[in-house]
Formats: C-alpha cells, structure tokens, sequence
C-alpha cells in the first residue's frame, strides 16, 4: 500500500454520528451485492445538516445528486467523529463513497475500531483542530510513514498524532487479514 494519499478536503465540525454518517433508512442495502452496495457510497454523510455539509461555507454534499463516490478523498472534522451508535456501516459507507482517511480530534472508540477491524478508512488524530483552518476542496497530501499532513493548496503543513501498529492493520485490509497474512489464524486458502 501507498504511504502518501493525496485527495481534495471534505470539512466538518465537531460530534459527526453515525446516523449522520450513513442514515438509518439507508441501511436496507445489501453489503455482499456489488450494486446495492454502491447505495452506500451514494448516502455517505448524506444526513450531516445543511449547514454543516462542508464547512464553513455549508451546503456541499459529499456526494452529487446521482453520483456513487465523492471527489473528497479526505475528511477533516473536530472531536468526537463517528459517534452515536456502533454500526460498522459508517465507515463501510465513507469507504464505499471512495473516503481513504479522516483526520479528527478525536473519535468515539467503537467507529475508530470499526474503521482499523474493517480497514475501511485510516483513522488519525490531529491535537489541533484543522477543520477551522483547511477549506473544503484544499488539495491534501497525507504522508502516513511521517505522520503529516500537508494543504498543498495552503502550502502548510500539520503534526499528525502516530497510528502505530493500527496502519498495519489497516493496510493488511482489516484485522481478520492482517491476522492471516502474520499466521495468527488459520488461511482461508485451499
């Protein structure tokens, strides 16, 4: 896997939950068809509030009307990301939406595990809060190995909290196969 993803800004503010993140109602789809699973991605932060979705100029969908995936690669939001209940469609969604990281201050334990178990998307933390300074659509670039973030549209660059041994996790393709590909469990293989 790539240690540096770079992507356009999505912006939110602070305690983004889950229902927020993939609405109740959307959950109907199934996770194992290829088609139904692209609904996903198509409601993916579909019920953040108007005036949230995309701050601080609010109003901008994560997804356009009739498109499966995002142009936003990378989300940036304030504490407590991925509150409220602990279904592990939200990150499946933001994954499925084409997200490849979030970077907030801080996340409810259950969605960050949700995130490293599923390796859906690369769960850091930033000490500052970055979704008051970078804009909605700044071109990022993510240096995972370094733990930096850098808006190449504002030519600055953050400190980014270290992932440890949760980015192997998360780029073996989640914990059952990072658990295979180091022999801790037996392979599904033939």
């Amino acid at each position: 896997m790539d240690t540096i993803i770079q992507g356009k800004a999505y912006v939110l503010g602070k305690n983004i939950d889950t229902d927020q993140i993939i609405p109740a109602e959307h959950l109907v789809y199934s996770l194992s068809d290829p088609e139904e699973v692209k609904m996903y991605g198509k409601y993916a932060l579909s019920g953040v509030p108007i005036d949230q979705a995309g701050l601080p100029e609010g109003n901008i969908p994560f997804v356009e009307e009739g498109e499966f995936t995002s142009p936003y690669s990378i989300i940036i939001a304030g504490p407590n990301f991925g509150c409220g209940s602990s279904r592990e469609h939200a990150p499946f969604a933001l994954k499925v939406a084409g997200a490849k990281a979030i970077i907030a201050e801080s996340y409810a334990r259950i969605f960050y595990r949700n995130c490293v178990d599923g390796g859906f998307v690369i769960p850091f933390e930033t000490a500052q809060p970055l979704n008051k300074s970078i804009m909605t659509g700044d071109e990022l670039s993510l240096d995972m190995e370094n733990n930096t973030l850098t808006n190449l549209t504002q030519n600055i660059t953050y400190e980014l909290r270290p992932l440890g041994d949760v980015i192997n996790i998360v780029q073996a393709g989640g914990i059952f196969e990072y658990a295979r590909k180091n022999n801790l469990m037996a392979s599904t293989e033939a």
